[in-house]
């Protein structure tokens, strides 16, 4: 009783020394996300965010902990075809012998035949003990188990690789919400500017007596109607850093600033003129931009994507599968070798006796189960194996084909947003040339106020359509990386993702 009451508060010990190693090493990777951000120099940078999110990101998390899985399904395939050996020891005392009763006749021939003898046969102290030494020779389902474990942890490998290029994309497409969230509040902020502005200087035109009073009420008006409007945009950005937090993998109630600025990022020129744009320029630039899809292309992507390479591994599976089914067909031999070690004696037990009292024995045997019939169950399984690589294959069709059009769409918007560029820059240039116009033809009192809220809401506008024209490119590359499976930090940091988050 007393070692089995230790031996549970053993078990206990190491069940919670391995939890609370656990949860120690996830608050690491948190607190490192934390630390980076309380660090950053006023905002943090697009590559830093995707590098948190590639450390602290759930999903990656447990992509990593099914690779850690497969690793020890790896191990217990082996074992079905490494030797198993196992030892026993048995003790008996008969504290009564036991009595059997045998004819008379047996020790007295003219005893009488149906009278029984108790006779107590057996010793008082009983000893057993061996080792056993068991070989799987063949077995059809174990070497195919081999190979196909090695094949599921490729599948979870792909799958981390998926999941990492699913979660730099979807931080991507965060930090990018909350670039043109800034925007609006931005914009929401200067234009309130630019009606105070506006009403001081007209304040100060109706004190000279050259406008009247409703000139000021009706600025007025518009500023209290901006309020609201620059209200919901500073709400809109905090959820934009909130999903760009969760995304990250942090808390979502942290403080967070991001670098980039759309009104002056330039989409066609291969380097970023602002600092706070040349992370968003590195990242962009990272996946070399090829509008015109071919076959090659096409051929690479379907190569290079995660998802796509874990279908391709899936129908190799399913093919070992098939394999493991036929070979049910087949024997299996197992070789055992078992050596033995029995004694016997009275009195005071000693541990198996002495020499006199202890004799050994040694087997060798070779098995041979050759399965005849069991039903029809071995070719339902085979049949079933074979229809769901055929539908493996059908999935993969259908993502190929998803793939073709998610490039293509993120091809078109790419070519939109290179059409539209130059248009939207001039229309920017030339609402910030009309409003300077019409602001000082108003100072000079040779324009009205309805013109300046004309010009402000122009440029108003052109800000709004050039940063959203820049946003939307921004995104179309994130999806045309992702959708070419050449997603940036993924395959340099894959491996190193591995080695510095531990969560044993």
């Amino acid at each position: 009783m007393y070692p089995a009451n230790i031996l549970k508060i053993g078990l206990t010990f190491v069940l919670l020394l391995s939890l609370s190693t656990t949860v120690m090493a996830q608050q690491d990777v948190s607190q490192s996300g934390i630390q980076k951000i309380e660090e950053a120099p006023g905002a943090i940078s697009i590559d830093q965010a995707i590098q948190i999110a590639l450390a602290n990101n759930t999903e990656v998390k447990r992509s990593l902990l099914s690779v850690r899985d497969a690793d020890q399904q790896v191990r217990t395939a082996w074992s079905n075809v490494l030797p198993e050996v196992t030892s026993s020891a048995n003790y008996t005392r008969n504290l009564e012998i036991p009595v059997n009763f045998i004819p008379e006749v047996v020790f007295n021939p003219n005893g009488d035949p149906d009278k029984l003898v108790p006779v107590a046969f057996g010793t008082d102290n009983n000893w057993q003990g061996g080792f056993t030494i068991s070989q799987t020779i063949f077995n059809g389902q174990a070497f195919v188990g081999i190979s196909t474990s090695s094949l599921y942890k490729a599948a979870q490998s792909e799958g981390l690789r998926a999941t990492a290029q699913g979660i730099v994309t979807q931080t991507r497409m965060a930090y990018y919400q909350v670039l043109i969230a800034n925007e609006q509040v931005r914009l929401q902020q200067s234009r309130l500017d630019r009606v105070r502005k506006n009403i001081k200087d007209t304040r100060k035109s109706f004190e000279q007596g050259l406008v009247d009073e409703y000139a000021v009420m009706q600025l007025e008006v518009q500023l209290e109607n901006i309020k609201p409007q620059l209200t919901s945009a500073k709400f809109s950005k905090k959820e934009a850093v909130r999903n760009l937090l969760d995304t990250m993998g942090l808390p979502v109630n942290l403080s967070l600033e991001v670098k980039g600025d759309l009104n002056s990022f330039n989409i066609q020129a291969p380097d970023a003129s602002e600092e706070e744009n040349k992370a968003l320029k590195k990242v962009d630039q990272a996946t070399p931009l090829s509008l015109e899809s071919d076959s090659t292309m096409l051929q690479r992507a379907f190569e290079m994507r995660g998802d796509l390479r874990v279908l391709d591994i899936r129908q190799q599976l399913q093919q070992k599968r098939i394999k493991a089914e036929k070979s049910k067909y087949l024997p299996s031999i197992v070789a055992n070798y078992n050596l033995q070690w029995s004694a016997s004696q009275a009195g005071t037990p000693v541990f198996f006796g002495t020499d006199q009292q202890r004799a050994r024995s040694q087997t060798f045997m070779v098995g041979v189960q050759l399965p005849i019939f069991q039903g029809f169950r071995r070719n339902a399984a085979i049949q079933q194996a074979q229809i769901q690589k055929k539908d493996l294959q059908l999935q993969e069709y259908q993502s190929q084909r998803n793939a073709e059009s998610e490039i293509t769409s993120a091809e078109e918007s790419i070519k939109e947003a290179f059409q539209v560029e130059s248009a939207r820059k001039r229309a920017l240039d030339l609402a910030q040339e009309g409003y300077d116009r019409a602001l000082k033809r108003y100072q000079a009192g040779l324009g009205s106020q309805q013109e300046v809220k004309d010009a402000e809401l122009q440029l108003r506008e052109a800000e709004v359509g050039y940063a959203q024209m820049v946003f939307n490119y921004l995104a179309a590359k994130a999806q045309y990386d992702q959708a070419v499976g050449q997603v940036p930090f993924v395959e340099e940091d894959i491996e190193s993702i591995k080695n510095k988050i531990e969560l044993e």
